[in-house]
């Protein structure tokens, strides 16, 4: 909670140097004190800047790879080359400024739910294979990136097109994005409102989870989407998910930033107490396993998790919950009635669930199908 205080203070502090046309470093702040009881935590000023004013062009800003990007005029061409980014631009508001998204935009059930006029749009390619000539073409004041495209982002600037690059790989750093992405594009009410909802979930949920101890808080072993022999390391956004749900990440010693390949020995030596299976992500890649698969593999039938049926597969038919986009705070919350059903069960995941995408994606998804 104090780590997002001190953001939404460097929120305020960005969209007030916007405001003013100035140069806004958006790094990660230093800690600073929470509030004391009797002060409100975290709501923004009624006279702020950052709800009284717009930006004001030009527009100069740190990227998350700390590139300094400047805008001359308010953005009205963007293409996002990640889906992780197109979907923040829909929770933003942002959608008919898009003109051109990364590969296949149709096999995203959260586009066609809130924004079709996205599936037709140019194919500016992957990460692993992006196409520079379709981004050009599309003639963008505004391209967003992932961090992984740092060559690509680099010689967009060379012909004079402004890139930004994200690396959504925590909350902190899923707020750090809306807050580039809100200043850059001038939607400050948006993006405040998407931050404090983020923001808000997350301290519900700390405050559903805080006193609960050491021998309270499960094992959870999550699954990559090839294989259950694949986990995420510690600095994965899967791990946060699970921490902020008030468990504990099974691979949390492991180092790295992607899936990672375990044997079973060392699966058994973690022992979870509660195996997930992520949502796939639909367009590129979905578990290539089932929760049956788990529980009949001979060599993981004395994993504490297996032997009291705790493996679960999350949600389905919507977007990959596991994934640092805005609905990631889903995942945690589906994470959170999972482990702790007596802190938080599945009615009201399925009342925020549907709260969420109503607000900012302009659609009431069915019930039944959340809670599946």
């Amino acid at each position: 909670m104090k780590k997002f205080l001190a953001l939404l203070l460097t929120l305020l502090m960005v969209l007030s140097l916007a405001a003013c046309g100035g140069t806004a470093n958006t790094g990660t702040p230093p800690e600073t004190d929470p509030p004391a009881a009797d002060e409100p935590a975290g709501e923004p000023d009624s006279a702020s800047p950052a709800e009284t004013s717009e930006t004001l062009y030009p527009f100069t800003f740190t990227d998350m790879a700390g590139r300094e990007v400047t805008l001359e005029s308010e953005p009205q061409r963007i293409v996002s080359g990640y889906y992780i980014s197109s979907s923040a631009c829909i929770a933003l508001g942002l959608a008919d400024r898009i003109v051109a998204v990364e590969d296949k935009s149709g096999q995203r059930p959260i586009y066609s739910l809130a924004a079709p006029q996205l599936i037709d749009l140019p194919n500016v390619g992957s990460a692993k294979s992006f196409d520079l000539e379709t981004c050009v073409a599309a003639e963008p004041d505004l391209v967003i990136l992932p961090m992984k495209q740092k060559d690509t982002a680099d010689a967009l600037a060379e012909l004079g097109i402004p890139a930004m690059l994200v690396l959504p790989e925590s909350h902190e750093q899923i707020i750090e994005m809306f807050v580039l992405i809100g200043a850059a594009a001038n939607v400050t009410e948006q993006v405040l409102t998407l931050t404090a909802y983020y923001g808000g979930k997350l301290a519900d949920a700390a405050n559903l989870t805080q006193a609960l101890t050491d021998e309270e808080r499960p094992v959870v072993y999550i699954g990559g989407t090839s294989s259950y022999l694949t986990t995420a390391p510690g600095g994965m956004y899967q791990a946060s998910l699970i921490t902020a749900a008030g468990g504990i990440n099974a691979g949390q010693d492991i180092e790295g930033t992607s899936w990672t390949e375990i044997s079973y020995e060392q699966l058994l030596a973690m022992d979870p107490d509660v195996i997930v299976i992520p949502t796939n992500n639909f367009a590129t890649s979905a578990p290539e396993y089932t929760v049956e698969d788990i529980l009949s593999d001979p060599q993981l039938s004395e994993v504490t998790a297996v032997k009291n049926g705790a493996v679960y597969q999350m949600t389905t038919g919507f977007e990959a919950w596991d994934s640092p986009a805005p609905s990631g705070i889903l995942g945690t919350l589906w994470m959170l009635k999972t482990l702790h059903p007596e802190l938080y069960n599945s009615e009201q995941f399925v009342a925020d669930a549907q709260d969420f995408y109503q607000t900012f994606y302009g659609f009431t998804p069915d019930a039944a199908a959340l809670a599946a």
